[in-house]
């Protein structure tokens, strides 16, 4: 009874230094955001957690169609088959998942079975479609298992006239350095004015344990994506290096942010999307770098002010696993593209006790932003309590 208490209540509770590089929407004085919570699911009581929502606006009148990709979880990273739901009033009601067929699991050899996940739709203005790219997982005995099979990005596209999904594709890329996986799942990725498709990838070749990442230029005619470009590679040899790139475009110039495994997230800048300064860890203004632990951060171009959410090492959270939870916000710097402290406002508070009792704290890591309007921008996450029964809300934030 308390801990639903505690869910109403929250539910109701409304440096990188010397790059030369100068923003015209530099702002001395932050935004004071306003920020609703709302449940969408009540994975905590119910018998399935949806997991991943990740959402994508297709323009309609009166209300633009907000679609959003899930799937359940029912332990460490084993995933159901991807699913998806659609918003007509702005998020107020959603439909029941429906399943995608493209994206089911498939028997392979050697006992395993095929699945996707990380899948990221975004809408395609130049053709009315949507794209939704993840990338192929592997399952043996119903447990995740990492054969020496090539993990790679696996799409399909749904037409929101027809209300259908095509079969599911492979981005195909025959570069050296990707000869053991090239992903680009659960990222923010850009669809260009010409409709062109630029796409962070993480990836490694046979050998090394470490990842990459980098840039892909891809064309895309409404059938296949198919990459045009690829730029150099950006390391950091540290455990699995770097992972889960999202990019974002802002003031003309490429941003992205970076999941590492060195107590970092880091940041970098480009002038063309392709070629990238050496990252840096984030930072507050100060110098201070923030402590993060191998989670993911996104973007939100909010209001012509660009904000980063993510997660951090805080007081009250010693004990959560990877510091996940809560999930925090704040604005960037355009000119020195560090964070401003004095902006940060928490998106989902931490529910219990992160000190002493960390394993029944629901994790947030895995997360999504999506600009819904010029006003609103949403982030949505599905909770976990790993030790719990894999339970856990999909919950939505609104950022005015």
């Amino acid at each position: 009874m308390a801990n639903n208490i505690n869910r109403r209540l929250f539910l109701m509770a409304g440096c990188m230094q010397g790059l030369g590089i100068h923003s015209a929407l530099a702002k001395s004085k932050h935004l004071n955001l306003s920020i609703k919570r709302e449940m969408i699911w009540n994975g905590r009581n119910d018998e399935i957690t949806w997991f991943h929502p990740r959402a994508c606006v297709i323009p309609h009148k009166p209300d633009p169609i907000v679609l959003m990709n899930c799937q359940s979880i029912t332990g460490s990273d084993v995933f159901g088959q991807v699913h998806v739901s659609i918003t007509r009033d702005l998020g107020k009601t959603w439909s029941d998942p429906q399943s995608i067929e493209a994206f089911s699991r498939r028997d392979i050899d050697g006992g395993l079975q095929e699945g996707v996940c990380d899948v990221v739709p975004l809408y395609h203005s130049q053709t009315g479609f949507v794209l939704a790219i993840g990338h192929n997982v592997y399952y043996k005995d119903g447990k995740l298992t990492r054969p020496s099979t090539q993990r790679f990005p696996a799409y399909s596209i749904y037409d929101p006239q027809k209300q259908t999904w095509t079969k599911r594709k492979k981005i195909e890329w025959n570069d050296p350095r990707s000869t053991a996986m090239y992903t680009c799942g659960c990222g923010q990725r850009l669809h260009l004015d010409n409709g062109d498709l630029l796409i962070p990838f993480s990836y490694t070749p046979i050998g090394r344990t470490d990842r990459m990442v980098g840039t892909v230029l891809c064309s895309f005619d409404g059938e296949t994506v198919k990459i045009k470009k690829s730029g150099p590679e950006l390391k950091l040899p540290v455990k699995r290096g770097l992972l889960e790139p999202s990019i974002i475009q802002f003031d003309g110039l490429y941003l992205m942010t970076i999941r590492a495994e060195d107590g970092h997230g880091y940041v970098t800048v480009s002038k063309d999307g392709i070629n990238w300064r050496e990252p840096k860890p984030w930072s507050w203004k100060n110098g201070d770098p923030l402590t993060m632990s191998t989670t993911q951060q996104h973007w939100i171009n909010h209001r012509d002010r660009l904000f980063l959410v993510y997660t951090r090492k805080a007081e009250h959270n010693t004990e959560v696993m990877r510091w996940r939870s809560p999930l925090y916000i704040a604005q960037v710097d355009p000119q020195s593209l560090c964070l401003i402290r004095e902006s940060e406002q928490t998106v989902f508070p931490l529910i219990g006790d992160g000190v002493k009792n960390g394993k029944h704290v629901a994790r947030m890591g895995n997360f999504h932003t999506t600009q819904v309007s010029p006003e609103e921008s949403w982030v949505t996450v599905g909770e976990t309590l790993p030790d719990d029964g894999w339970k856990g809300d999909t919950l939505l934030a609104r950022i005015r």
